[in-house]
């Protein structure tokens, strides 16, 4: 009798580790989508939990984060995001030692981390509200030196490539002669542990009449842009312009404001480079500008488009002119190029470039809102949230 052979049955390729992990690399990254592939079984689960999975995941995704919500002054986090991706407001909780007093100032978030000041200490907090990690630099040195003459700006960010390691920028201005301060700014590495070393620039000057009061130039306590390789932040005071800190050559510059524009927010430019929400000087709309380079190397200010918010928001026709009824830009998300406006009927983001809104939650107060935009990993801890 002739034996049968008995076949087995192919191999899938969902079989191979490898081949599963590209596939469950290209979800969205909505904080939804490894949550729910890891309840498909324990393997999708020990694969999307694994921390090397993480870091691609986070990798892939970086230039596309979601908005996961907002940070107000005292670090409570709205969400903005619908279910199932909606992460609750306790999720996102600072955890501080019970007889904690100090006072924390945010100043920004950028790739999945938040950037708190801390005066009292002459701290820096690092945190990652997904992980909990929490990360205290001592502020450096050349700006400890005169922490109660001026106010301490910075930002944090990753490198592209890496996202075990992160770097804080620390700017500042200073001089008690308002006609020869200074813009200073440190660079401190998580991977070397340490601050480099201080740069700085002189700052331009405006005259003022003799009776009138002279304010220094500060640099504005605003998020800052990152366009291009390049750090922005508003100067206000004496001097209405833009600190820049270039990355790559690590040097400090100033860049005038158009003229004809009040600015009221940097932003990115359509093409990721610089650009400005202003408010024109003589007719009160609302403008986009961008900086172009020329064959000569200069960058000047080229008008984008002028908007019409009264419009675009359907505000009541008595609220007209008055910048859709809006107070206060109060904070971007400058990856999903989304600005949070403030207006009559609540808190309202609108995407710069469609010039689609949409309305998040009625608040009869306002302040500065910090974006929180990152690709949510962890996929275990959010099982309880769903």
């Amino acid at each position: 009798m002739t034996a049968r052979l008995r076949r087995s049955p192919a191999a899938s390729p969902l079989d191979d580790d490898d081949l599963l992990c590209e596939i469950l690399l290209r979800l969205p990254p909505q904080p939804s989508s490894l949550p729910r592939a890891s309840l498909v079984c324990k393997r999708w689960r020990r694969l999307v939990s694994d921390t090397g999975f993480s870091r691609r995941f986070r990798l892939r995704h970086r230039r596309n984060p979601p908005l996961l919500g907002f940070f107000d002054r005292d670090l409570s986090f709205s969400p903005t995001l619908e279910a199932p991706n909606r992460v609750p407001p306790g999720r996102f909780s600072l955890q501080r030692d019970d007889d904690d007093d100090d006072r924390f100032v945010p100043l920004g978030c950028r790739h999945g981390l938040v950037l708190i000041y801390i005066p009292a200490r002459l701290q820096i907090l690092v945190w990652d509200p997904v992980t909990a990690d929490q990360h205290y630099i001592a502020i450096p040195p050349a700006v400890a030196a005169c922490p109660g003459k001026a106010r301490i700006n910075g930002a944090v960010f990753r490198a592209a490539g890496d996202v075990q390691h992160f770097q804080v920028v620390s700017v500042m201005a200073y001089g008690d002669d308002h006609q020869h301060r200074r813009a200073l700014a440190c660079v401190y590495s998580s991977k070397t542990g340490l601050w480099g070393d201080p740069i700085s620039t002189p700052l331009p000057y405006r005259a003022v009449q003799a009776d009138a009061i002279s304010v220094p130039t500060l640099v504005f306590a605003d998020d800052a842009v990152l366009a291009g390789d390049s750090l922005h932040w508003l100067l206000a005071g004496n001097f209405n312009g833009i600190l820049e800190f270039d990355l790559e050559k690590q040097r400090l510059a100033v860049i005038r404001l158009p003229e004809e524009v009040n600015c009221l927010k940097l932003v990115r430019a359509e093409g990721g480079g610089l650009g400005l929400l202003g408010r024109s000087v003589t007719n009160c709309m609302t403008q986009l500008w961008k900086r172009e380079s020329n064959c000569d190397g200069v960058a000047p200010w080229v008008l984008g488009r002028t908007i019409d918010l009264d419009r675009i928001l359907s505000v009541k026709p008595e609220l007209k002119g008055t910048f859709a009824g809006a107070t206060a830009i109060l904070g971007l998300a400058e990856d999903n190029n989304l600005l949070l406006l403030w207006t009559i009927t609540g808190l309202v983001v609108i995407h710069l470039e469609s010039l689609k809104f949409k309305k998040l939650f009625r608040t009869n107060t306002f302040f500065q809102y910090h974006a929180f935009e990152g690709v949510y990993t962890a996929a275990v801890p959010f099982f309880s949230l769903m």
